[in-house]
């Protein structure tokens, strides 16, 4: 009986202890929302390891479209956002969801195409480009999807002085799925699309596409990061939000995103905002 009894004080004693490292480990972790493309890009993948190694802080991703990203955040259900939808990201401080937002890093964004070119627009600028795409009907796959692209896109077709409600055709194909739905589509249909760089080259299978226009300008693509403000969600993680944030602003965590390669390439550049805007 003294032995069962040592027995069963031992197996509390492991639960108890067991029980508070998860209490413990939960209270260091944080839930970070993001566009797809810092997922599918395997970005987070390669530098969320690290956030844990120099801070201690677990980080659970949640990747959608940046709409839907802004849209949780708002009901209060993630602590961080990182996105690349500067007006929606802007809108979402001036509404008080976030009380300041930091540059982290960019890449840019490139217009894919087939290589034989149907409209005649390799080399041109980005309005030029979509300009002779619309008027020849050479066929374009959109995300369609209210992303962070998607809203790129239909910038620069405003831009490029191009109503895209009105002038759409059988020749603008919308996918309504990710990124890398989206190329695929548009390797299917042998067709332009805009994407940003690190999903492109990301993706494998890509039949007879290939950059047909890149470094104008207006295809940059700023990526965002901002803490969702406790004062109207109190669940959130302030100081842990604050502190993953701070590391990825810093010169290391600035490294580590500079250090990020896929298939040899460099596809995200640090340009921290350490002031915020």
């Amino acid at each position: 009986m003294a032995v069962r009894r040592l027995i069963v004080a031992f197996s509390l004693l492991c639960g108890l202890a067991g029980g508070v490292a998860a209490s413990s480990a939960a209270e260091r972790a944080i839930v970070l929302a993001s566009t797809t493309s810092t997922q599918e890009s395997g970005l987070l993948d390669y530098l969320l390891p690290v956030v844990r190694d120099k801070t201690g802080i677990e980080v659970t991703v949640i990747a959608r479209r940046s709409d839907e990203v802004l849209d949780g955040a708002r009901r209060g259900e993630a602590d961080v956002v990182l996105l690349h939808a500067r007006p929606q990201e802007e809108k979402f401080v001036a509404e008080g969801f976030a009380t300041r937002r930091y540059d982290v890093m960019y890449n840019d964004f490139v217009l894919i195409g087939p290589k034989s070119d149907p409209a005649g627009v390799k080399g041109k600028d980005i309005v030029t480009a979509l300009k002779a795409i619309e008027a020849k009907g050479a066929p374009f796959v959109t995300r369609g999807d209210r992303s962070g692209t998607h809203a790129a896109e239909l910038a620069l077709w405003i831009v490029a002085g191009i109503d895209i409600s009105s002038a759409k055709g059988a020749w603008y194909r919308e996918s309504g799925q990710g990124i890398t739905a989206a190329l695929d589509a548009a390797r299917t249909a042998n067709a332009y699309m805009l994407a940003d760089r690190a999903s492109w080259i990301s993706f494998r299978d890509r039949g007879d596409l290939d950059i047909i226009v890149e470094g104008d300008k207006r295809l940059l693509n700023q990526y965002g990061v901002m803490l969702v403000n406790p004062e109207k969600f109190p669940n959130v993680k302030k100081d842990l939000g604050q502190t993953f944030i701070n590391w990825l602003i810093s010169p290391e965590g600035q490294a580590a995103i500079a250090g990020y390669r896929v298939h040899g390439q460099q596809v995200f550049f640090p340009n921290a905002d350490k002031s915020g805007g």
